[in-house]
């Protein structure tokens, strides 16, 4: 006999805990969004002004949507809503065209660091787990 690996299971003990890391990652990201967008571009160095005053308003707007809307995905997750897996899809849509624009916008790209790609892609990364969690809590039926 087989064993459905998507029915419904009691909830993991590591659920609430997860969700909570995620919800501080959201927030964390809140706060750099906050951050980069008041910041007086007089205050960086040539590098990170040039790479500032490159940044288009569409990869500024993905990012805020990134954010702000994985924020209240993660928030979702926390009280156990299944709405938190389409927020949360909508969350890594934004912030892959984040991605994107960082990579594709040539003025952009060439201005930043290694060190400030790697940020994105590992945001990127953490930002697919996060909704992944969700998925899989959806489906072993946690969310409600």
């Amino acid at each position: 006999m087989t064993e459905d690996s998507y029915s419904p299971r009691p909830i993991a003990g590591w659920f609430t805990p997860a969700a909570i890391a995620s919800l501080l990652f959201m927030g964390l990201g809140c706060v750099a969004y906050l951050t980069h967008v008041l910041a007086d571009p007089a205050s960086l160095t040539l590098d990170q002004r040039a790479a500032y005053l490159a940044e288009p308003t569409w990869v500024t707007g993905a990012n805020a949507v990134a954010v702000w809307v994985g924020l209240a995905g993660t928030v979702l997750l926390v009280m156990k809503r299944k709405l938190a897996e389409w927020v949360l899809l909508v969350a890594l849509v934004a912030v892959l065209v984040w991605l994107a624009g960082l990579i594709v916008v040539t003025e952009l790209r060439e201005n930043m660091s290694a060190n400030d790609l790697i940020v994105a892609i590992v945001v990127t990364a953490v930002t697919w787990t996060i909704y992944w969690f969700a998925r899989h809590s959806r489906q072993r039926g946690w969310l409600r």
